[in-house]
């Protein structure tokens, strides 16, 4: 693991350090994160209930859209983390509809509002009995260009995303994720 790091940040270092070419923002933008954090997770199950924070791994962060200007971007965006469950894990996600703006030429912001979904994760076996659940989820994130070139960059980014999934029987599971991370996006 150190060795990666070692190696993502020595191309970054050279990618800041080194020759500009000028980045050009128009068209289709595809973005993808990776990065960890902490998520909050309760139920409002009285007779059972369940209220955990832990670390979490938030992968993959996307965003996919269209740039409406050199500085404005309309975005679909997808954050989560996976959380343990009664010993399986679990995905707590969002589709996310948002407004990407670049303050300064390097750091952005981000937010919107949309569908919050919790579902086992993918990878869980024997999960086929368990339920997806949907509500409703907000997110603001920032981030700030480390290395930028003519269509891609990397970007340092955080973000902050709050959810309620309704599980049925007029219970819902609340989340906050915070994470801090590593983005890849072409433009």
């Amino acid at each position: 693991m150190k060795k990666v790091l070692i190696i993502v940040l020595t191309f970054c270092a050279f990618g800041v350090f080194g020759q500009n070419t000028g980045i050009e923002r128009n068209g289709f933008v595809f973005g993808i994160g990776a990065g960890g954090g902490v998520i909050s997770i309760s139920d409002s199950d009285q007779e059972v209930p369940f209220n955990k924070a832990q670390g979490a791994l938030s992968l993959p962060n996307l965003k996919i859209g269209w740039m409406v200007n050199d500085r404005l971007a309309v975005l679909a965006t997808l954050p989560g983390m996976i959380y343990d469950y009664e010993g399986k894990d679990r995905s707590f996600e969002a589709l996310i509809p948002a407004v990407q703006y670049w303050a300064k030429d390097r750091w952005w912001i981000n937010g919107g509002i949309g569908l919050a979904m919790d579902f086992p994760a993918l990878y869980e076996k024997n999960s086929g009995g368990e339920r997806w659940n949907f509500g409703c989820a907000v997110a603001a994130a920032t981030g700030y260009e480390i290395v930028q070139k003519k269509r891609f960059a990397i970007d340092l980014q955080t973000q902050l995303h709050l959810g309620r999934a309704f599980l049925g029987n007029d219970q819902h599971r609340d989340g906050v994720a915070f994470s801090v991370g590593i983005g890849f996006n072409w433009y």
